[in-house]
């Protein structure tokens, strides 16, 4: 990671924030810049993608309480120990205070469904499609920032990179495989398929189903190569792979049943 800087004697580490803000804007810009190309309302994509980042941050920090839930419920039975706001602050902090990828995308993903759904009365296919590109796309800046910020850091193996400066002790000092990285070149991909669908006008519609269908599977693999354990674990699973398994599902019966609809003969006229 580099190192934190320093201001006002202050040691900060902006590295992810400033790679999410990058994101949030080179997102925003290119999805706004699509829509105009291909004869869309570029108001319509551009406020969704902002009202779904706004959801996304909300969801992501409490899908991260719900991972810290014995810690919660400890706090609840101790409350006569909450003897000032500080005190407060840094517990509430301290449970809130991650994020967990899926929290914001599943949030994120109704925040946008909702605005469109109010803000456009046609057809509101194009628009779902366009954010199902976006979302590849700030995952990449997001990932970068992983990794700029020492967070989500790899396992141990012959090769990879070093962390010296991670205030994440045990992160240090060894090399790690280098899994934000992968991630984000894998979202990259991914972003570039779903892009090239969408200027060929193929599979319409199912954009966003594709997404939880290849985005679920790489995470879920990529998940025995993070070496932090901080993370929920049920049934000898992370949090994160348990919900691939979940969004996987349901994207694969939704195009499932999309294709049946599609095979069906039409209905004869009486």
């Amino acid at each position: 990671m580099i190192p934190n800087i320093v201001i006002f004697g202050k040691s900060l580490a902006p590295w992810y924030m400033l790679c999410a803000l990058a994101g949030i804007l080179f997102t925003l810009f290119f999805s706004y810049f699509l829509a105009k190309k291909h004869g869309y309302n570029e108001v319509t994509i551009f406020l969704a993608l902002l009202v779904a980042g706004a959801a996304s941050l909300i969801g992501s920090h409490l899908l991260y309480g719900l991972t810290n839930i014995q810690y919660i419920i400890k706090v609840f039975n101790d409350l006569e120990k909450i003897d000032s706001f500080e005190t407060a602050v840094k517990i509430f902090t301290s449970i809130f205070g991650g994020s967990v990828y899926y929290g914001g995308l599943i949030t994120g993903i109704i925040g946008g469904w909702l605005y469109i759904r109010r803000a456009e009365k046609v057809d509101r296919t194009p628009y779902y499609d366009m954010g199902a590109v976006a979302i590849p796309l700030f995952h990449v800046f997001g990932r970068i920032g992983c990794f700029l910020g020492g967070c989500c850091y790899g396992v141990e193996c012959s090769f990879g990179f070093t962390y010296h400066y991670n205030p994440i002790e045990i992160a240090n000092g060894v090399p790690r495989f280098p899994v934000q990285l992968v991630e984000a070149a894998l979202n990259l991909a991914l972003f570039f398929l779903l892009l090239t669908l969408f200027r060929k006008n193929r599979a319409k519609g199912k954009l966003l189903y594709l997404y939880l269908l290849i985005y679920p599977v790489y995470r879920f693999i990529l998940e025995f190569f993070r070496g932090d354990a901080y993370r929920g674990f049920l049934f000898g699973l992370s949090t994160s792979q348990l919900i691939s398994i979940v969004l996987f599902a349901i994207a694969l019966i939704v195009l499932i049943i999309k294709r049946k609809k599609e095979q069906a003969p039409p209905a004869e006229e009486s």
